[in-house]
């Protein structure tokens, strides 16, 4: 690249990044823009209209909050460029010098970063603190297509000062949350233990810290209860079929032996409802981010920050829409003839593309979901060919979001339900159905959400189905709740804390702090994780729960709306925070001995027995930490239960609890397995408490 000439009267656009700014470049420039460089950053020269246009990209965020004072609370903070106080920023100097070079003195300063809080807030500091801010407007568009982004260019809109001061007080409320308390927590483990450890906490990420560890607790504490399904195999008119027992449930293993015995004897079963109908399946609607982590998690195992990477990488090479929208919905004003007509020279969707075409005749009447995002519509192709053939997980992205585009616009599926109720001569009812897709519809664009079919005939009430065999089948509860990637961001979302585009990060970043770890590709919390999360339930209630981080978003959103101003929220926030910190300082050392007991700089005064962490409690005699102690208690509510149900003796439950039988926790099989050894140990988790 030759070395940049800037012309003196020019048009300043900053883009979030080099990719979108040659994206940018290309699709204004009458010709060909000049790429050139300066500081080694790529910057694109062009004319429009007449008029000279210099393309600079940023690297994302530039500016950030921060403060030079030492100790905690501490509330007076300054935005500052990045790379001045953060050691992983190093990289943005260069990009701040080349936009230094380009910006000031410019005519017009546009800022064309991702229509966001996010983008708003990086174009809006970089034009604040490297032009004027009141020579600048905004472009906004949700692709990066050639088309929508001149349309953009053209139709300039001021400032949206609003979202800009929405995003600025979201970086200031983290940025008071996360420092004052992981300076907390990291000051308590210093005055007990003279060592210095990084530590962190956070307005979203403290909750979503918490929720994970209560699942932990509960998938480790887990005691798996034997459920029984009966079922029976019978022949109607030479077809063969099997239907389970619906009611009543057996409780017991005697119980489903005896069920099986009695329908055998008995030959027969005598229908007593039977039904056969159509049912009209609508299609879903196209993807926010959201749903597409959650389809990507399910069929390829993605981590949400992956697909949402993915997603971006996509939308920066114009292929697909701005992915990090809350929306379900496809608004009028895009023109999706084209976009679908453009489809059809792709090599991967062309097909599909022209028999909807051909299917709706050229009426496009999209499905449209419940939830709306004011700035994006729902994600959708742009209509432009890959140039190169994908790599693979990028075409897996890419894949879904199309036929999940095509299938909105599809007709209806009609399935085929079968179902079938006989009862044996005892009066138990059992239950078959079956289904079969009829007609494909939006399946054939979509047929990742194609039903399972199994073929179920539907004889007249009164009908005999002779018995050809029956059995049963033995199953253990799993934890009602699981702990993944996927079930956090879900639980966000559900309780509405961070953002589309934060809540991945967010996540990845209990990774980064060693909070969370993966284990043979199950997410898993660590000690450190599980201690954080402990003094958080304990000093820190409020940030415990969603609770306050759900209405500090309200507060950012009223002020995107413009019902309160940026200073009003940040004033609220250092309040909450000056007497959360008050309360913490009143048990310092009590934090600081159990965070340095968990990091292993305190030897423990009493070992549990079963682990030889610190043990807080004494039960039976015996020293436990608090997860065995808990394990102990849910063992000997349980065991004697599943025992009656097996039919087998408590300590023989135990036997198998220790050999990692069912779905048992982690730390109900190690204290299984001191049980195991100890007589005494086995008595206290084979009786019932109390």
């Amino acid at each position: 690249m030759e070395r940049c000439w800037v012309p003196e009267k020019r048009i300043a656009v900053v883009a979030e990044k080099p990719k979108a700014a040659e994206k940018i470049a290309l699709a204004l420039a009458q010709g060909r823009p000049v790429k050139c460089s300066v500081n080694g950053i790529p910057v694109w020269v062009l004319r429009h209209n007449g008029s000279w246009v210099v393309v600079a990209p940023s690297a994302g965020h530039m500016y950030g909050p921060h403060s030079r004072r030492r100790g905690y609370p501490v509330f007076d903070l300054e935005w500052r460029p990045l790379w001045e106080f953060e050691s992983g920023s190093r990289h943005l100097y260069k990009f701040y010098q080349a936009l230094k070079r380009v910006l000031p003195g410019s005519m017009l300063y546009v800022n064309a970063c991702d229509y966001d809080v996010e983008g708003s807030v990086i174009g809006y500091m970089i034009i604040l603190h490297l032009g004027d801010v009141r020579r600048a407007r905004r472009m906004k568009f949700s692709s990066l297509s050639p088309v929508e982004l001149r349309r953009a260019f053209h139709r300039l809109e001021p400032l949206d000062m609003e979202m800009v001061e929405a995003g600025m007080a979201r970086n200031e409320l983290d940025w008071l949350w996360g420092v004052n308390v992981s300076r907390a927590l990291m000051d308590a483990v210093r005055r007990v233990s003279g060592r210095r450890v990084i530590l962190s906490a956070g307005r979203v990420q403290s909750p979503t810290l918490v929720e994970a560890v209560r699942r932990w607790r509960e998938l480790n504490l887990h005691v798996p209860e034997p459920r029984f399904t009966v079922w029976v195999e019978v022949e109607w008119r030479g077809e063969r079929f099997r239907l389970t027992l619906a009611e009543p449930q057996p409780s017991t293993r005697s119980e489903a032996a005896e069920v099986v015995r009695s329908v055998k004897n008995a030959g027969a079963l005598r229908v007593v409802e039977s039904s056969s109908r159509r049912a009209r399946v609508r299609p879903p609607p196209a993807f926010n981010l959201g749903d597409l982590q959650s389809e990507a998690a399910r069929l390829y195992r993605y981590s949400p920050a992956k697909t949402q990477q993915l997603a971006e990488d996509l939308y920066l090479d114009a292929l697909i829409s701005y992915p990090r929208t809350n929306s379900q919905k496809l608004p009028p004003t895009i023109d999706y003839k084209s976009i679908i007509a453009s489809l059809t020279a792709s090599p991967l969707h062309g097909a599909l593309a022209a028999r909807l075409l051909r299917e709706t005749g050229g009426v496009l009447r999209p499905v449209q979901g419940l939830k709306e995002d004011p700035a994006h519509p729902a994600i959708h192709p742009t209509g432009q060919v890959p140039s190169q053939p994908l790599d693979r997980d990028h075409a897996r992205i890419y894949d879904l979001v199309v036929r999940r585009f095509l299938a909105a616009f599809a007709g209806d599926a009609v399935v085929a339900r079968n179902t079938v109720a006989a009862a044996d001569s005892e009066g138990r009812l059992f239950k078959a159905s079956g289904v079969k897709v009829v007609v494909e519809g939006w399946l054939h664009y979509y047929p990742y959400a194609r039903p399972g079919e199994e073929r179920v005939p539907a004889p007249p009430p009164g009908s005999l189905l002779r018995v050809v065999n029956a059995g049963f089948k033995t199953y253990y509860t799993k934890p009602s709740q699981g702990l993944s990637r996927m079930e956090l961001l879900r639980w966000m979302e559900r309780v509405n804390i961070g953002t589309e585009g934060t809540r991945a990060r967010i996540i990845e970043t209990l990774f980064k702090r060693g909070y969370l770890e993966s284990r043979g590709g199950r997410v898993a919390v660590t000690g450190l994780g599980e201690a954080v999360a402990s003094i958080i339930e304990s000093l820190f209630p409020d940030l415990a729960t969603p609770d306050l981080t759900r209405e500090f978003e309200r507060m950012l959103e009223d002020i995107q709306a413009g019902r309160r101003s940026r200073a009003e929220v940040v004033e609220s926030a250092k309040r909450v925070i000056t007497m959360l910190i008050n309360s913490f300082r009143e048990r310092l050392d009590e934090v600081g001995e159990e965070l340095a007991l968990t990091l292993g700089y305190a030897r423990p005064t009493v070992a549990c027995v079963v682990c030889g962490r610190h043990a807080e409690h004494e039960v039976g005699g015996y020293t436990l930490c608090t997860r065995h102690a808990e394990a102990v208690r849910r063992m000997a509510s349980k065991v004697p239960l599943v025992a009656r149900r097996l039919g087998v003796s408590p300590e023989d439950v135990v036997r198998r609890l220790a050999e990692g039988w069912g779905h048992a926790g982690a730390w109900v099989v190690e204290a299984a397995k001191v049980a195991v050894r100890d007589p005494g140990f086995m008595k206290l988790v084979t009786s019932r408490p109390g």
